[in-house]
């Protein structure tokens, strides 16, 4: 917990920039998924359990660490004005296959309150586009989460 603080507020020496990325790549990833979350109007307990699910999962984290990466990605969707922040960060240090991963997090984040509404729907469409998917691409990602829950 005190290097995952002293990531944020410390100045990386040389060589040490790609740990702090993929530290940088996990707080918009998490962004993405708590904005997804509370799109509707709601962010149920069910939704936040299921995103801390998925970033322990996805990211080898325990649950304290999720925790506070969630805290940390709620400060910086505070401070920020739209999504390209995030998704910029992404695209900058994602593969594609790996922005496809994402998006299948994204989906089951949706899918975890059981039902889809039309903000989340419409949000998931702009993210994939911002994150350079194809429609295939976006579908593909949606049938893998719904078939993987």
């Amino acid at each position: 917990m005190i290097d995952l603080i002293k990531n944020m507020f410390i100045t990386p020496k040389a060589g040490t920039r790609e740990v702090l990325s993929r530290h940088d790549v996990h707080i918009a990833c998490c962004a993405l998924l708590l904005e997804m979350a509370s799109i509707d109007g709601e962010f149920s307990e069910v939704e936040k359990e299921h995103i801390i699910t998925i970033l322990k999962n996805e990211y080898s984290i325990s649950d304290e660490e999720a925790q506070s990466l969630i805290q940390t990605a709620g400060e910086e969707i505070k401070c920020s004005i739209d999504y390209w922040h995030f998704t910029n960060i992404i695209n900058q240090n994602c593969s594609e296959e790996e922005k496809i991963r994402i998006t299948e997090t994204i989906w089951k984040v949706i899918y975890a309150d059981g039902k889809m509404d039309g903000h989340e729907d419409y949000l998931v469409h702009n993210l994939a586009k911002c994150l350079r998917l194809s429609h295939k691409q976006l579908i593909d990602a949606k049938l893998k989460a719904k078939a993987s829950m």
